[in-house]
């Protein structure tokens, strides 16, 4: 039985309540999945002002960015990627792979997406919580293949009750599950091979955006926010930690 607010499309695609591109919101979604309260997002105002940058606690452990439809398909036509391929050619899993990637097969769920990718990789994974729901899921999720990882998420009954929670909070009214959705979060980690990557779940694996200079966070000039200055350039986007 689905959770209340949960939509089932025609097509039999379970749909989420998108999350509201909120720093507090997003902050208190991770904590009830399991990850440390030493961890937490920020709003990241420029990528070029000094004294804004200064705001933002570092080190940066991951970079989300949301981008309107218009922009986010410019940018996938730019750079030729494939989004939504009718099957997966990425198969990696465990320790073939420098990060955890998960395909998106619940609608509306690519906030969530950016989160589980922010916090199961890199130096930020230390924070998830031994024992806790997250580090439960985690353990499951990683050694397996992709397909099959998707479906453990999209199968969990738990993440959805955590996730529609969090979707009904926030400064704004949440649009209905059913209601169109036209913005898109992806998110940039740096991975245990010391590469920046960019996940998100609807292209056809992750991204990997070259490596990084040791010693940097991905807000350094080296890490994603450089790279993302480049990719977006003449594009409008938000970034978020």
């Amino acid at each position: 039985m689905p959770t209340e607010g949960v939509y089932i499309r025609p097509n039999g695609q379970k749909t989420f309540i998108p999350l509201e591109n909120n720093p507090e919101v997003f902050t208190s979604l991770v904590h009830d999945l399991g990850v440390s309260p030493d961890l937490g997002f920020y709003d990241v105002y420029s990528l070029d002002d000094a004294d804004l940058l200064s705001l933002v606690p570092r080190p940066v452990l991951a970079l989300i960015f949301i981008a309107p439809e218009p922009v986010y398909y410019a940018l996938r036509n730019q750079d030729g990627t494939t989004v939504s391929p009718p099957q997966l050619t990425y198969d990696k899993s465990g320790d073939e792979e420098p990060i955890i990637w998960w395909q998106q097969t619940i609608g509306h769920s690519c906030g969530l997406m950016a989160l589980l990718h922010s916090v199961a990789n890199g130096e930020a994974r230390k924070f998830v919580l031994k024992d806790s729901f997250l580090d439960g899921l985690l353990n499951q999720a990683t050694p397996l293949k992709p397909v099959e990882r998707a479906a453990a998420l999209y199968n969990n009954e738990e993440l959805e009750k955590k996730h529609m929670k969090a979707a009904r909070t926030g400064n704004s009214q949440p649009p209905g599950a059913n209601e169109e959705n036209f913005n898109h979060f992806i998110s940039f980690v740096k991975g245990k091979d010391g590469h920046l990557w960019e996940l998100e779940g609807a292209t056809d694996g992750p991204l990997d955006r070259g490596l990084m200079r040791e010693g940097d966070d991905v807000l350094s000039e080296g890490g994603a926010g450089f790279g993302c200055a480049q990719v977006f350039k003449g594009q409008q986007w938000e970034p978020k930690l």
